[in-house]
């Protein structure tokens, strides 16, 4: 089915930069479920080729946490016609460039390559769904690698507990497993046996549990028998069952204190949790994100930092999420600015989101932002491969890569501050103090 979507100034890369485009978009499904979405855009020599898996870090067991992250390290080691170490060095030494990513609820690895290569591509997320190569090797080297990465990004990064969720997912989720960080822990990975990897890619890395998309210049028909001859006879895999745990509602303000060896200035941040990423009012909470939190034009920015210089800085880190999301706000103190004060001043600003109607000045200013960062998500043909795999996957609608800047032009003012009284509510949210590490602790 081939569907059409309009994006008045549609902005692509560098390459081919400066006009509006009408983009195309193709959708079927081999009998072995795979789902296959292709984006056809002849403008520059360049293609995509990715593969979203329906699996993240809350499909894990319990005491086995860290397996979907690690299996986004562990599928570069090899297949049975790809040596171990060999798949970077396909990659660039056809021109292309590769990466993958975990969240909690998918698992996407893609390669861009030149389009004269786009078979190699096809070939080789064949290759990774078919043929991969798991052993004890491949396990101990990527353990080291993921280890480093847990010390790298968490451990030794300042405000890693904030940014990565991991001192703050636990006060939030008592059962669903969006407790857990996606990067998991590391006792859990090596009390892991081989036999319990392989089984978790048995189960969850079958082509019915998949989203093949190729954004970029090809020729459809020639792309089609090429998908059926690398991916048609990959056997489908067993029914995933999916996560569906529901949290019983926050209905007292939870106080906690964590603390950080990494850092010299103190936070107070409030957490809030949201709903679905697919729930309207995720997209409403989106804005407000935008409006309290985003950047120096944002108002807990301008009070805090700008007029009363109580704060250094604000962070604002919105999760979107399949099942739930969460809302995270805070406020880096200036100097003495004890934790409690700031605390006030965050709140002084969500009370008049929650009382009073942003103006038509700032709210057009909130629309164009919102139109403005819908063009940017789908500037390239790596990010439009990106958001086809998404929308389908997690949403379930690939015409909201259309339709969901209508949903946010939908947004009234009288919604923003409906929604803000829902959810920003002090008796739903954590209430932290995220502090240095006393030297006597």
């Amino acid at each position: 089915m081939i569907k059409r979507i309009s994006l008045a100034a549609f902005t692509l890369l560098a390459t081919y930069a400066g006009f509006a485009q009408q983009v195309e978009f193709t959708e079927y499904e081999l009998d072995n479920g795979l789902d296959v979405i292709l984006h056809q855009d002849n403008t520059a020599p360049v293609v995509t080729v990715g593969v979203m898996y329906h699996v993240g870090a809350k499909d894990e067991e319990e005491g086995r946490t860290g397996f979907a992250h690690f299996f986004e390290h562990l599928l570069f080691e090899g297949t049975e016609n790809i040596d171990r170490g060999e798949w970077f060095n396909i990659v660039a030494a056809n021109g292309g460039s590769n990466n993958a990513n975990t969240t909690q609820d998918r698992t996407y690895y893609y390669e861009t390559f030149p389009s004269n290569n786009l078979k190699l591509g096809l070939w080789m997320e064949s290759e990774r769904m078919l043929h991969p190569v798991i052993n004890q090797i491949g396990v101990d080297t990527q353990n080291e690698v993921v280890k480093e990465e847990k010390r790298t990004r968490i451990d030794n990064a300042p405000y890693g507990k904030i940014i990565y969720s991991t001192g703050i997912s636990p006060y939030m989720f008592e059962k669903h497993p969006y407790k857990n960080s996606v990067i998991g822990t590391m006792e859990d990975l090596d009390a892991a046996q081989l036999d319990e990897f392989k089984a978790f890619f048995d189960k969850y890395y079958g082509p019915n549990n998949a989203t093949l998309v190729i954004a970029g210049d090809f020729e459809e028909e020639e792309t089609k028998k090429w998908i059926k001859s690398y991916f048609a006879s990959i056997p489908k895999g067993p029914e995933v069952e999916r996560v569906d745990i529901k949290e019983e509602p926050i209905t007292e303000e939870i106080v906690a204190t964590e603390y950080d060896d990494n850092i010299q200035i103190p936070v107070k941040a409030y957490v809030y949790r949201t709903p679905s990423m697919k729930d309207r009012d995720a997209y409403v909470l989106d804005m407000i994100s935008s409006i309290l939190t985003d950047g120096k034009s944002s108002r807990m920015y301008k009070k805090m930092v700008d007029e009363d210089k109580e704060a250094l800085q604000v962070l604002a880190f919105p999760r979107s999420q399949e099942d739930y999301g969460m809302y995270v706000m805070g406020a880096l103190a200036m100097g003495d600015t004890p934790l409690e004060q700031l605390g006030e001043s965050m709140d002084e600003e969500i009370k008049k989101l929650q009382t009073e109607l942003i103006s038509e000045k700032e709210y057009q200013k909130l629309q164009n932002k919102f139109e403005n960062r819908f063009v940017s998500s789908n500037s390239s043909v790596q990010g439009i491969a990106a958001s086809l795999a998404t929308y389908h996957m997690l949403y379930g609608d690939v015409d909201l890569i259309n339709d969901e800047i209508k949903i946010y032009r939908s947004i009234t003012r009288e919604d923003i501050k409906e929604v803000a009284n829902k959810y920003l509510k002090k008796n739903q949210r954590l209430n932290l103090d995220y502090l240095p590490t006393p030297e006597s602790k």
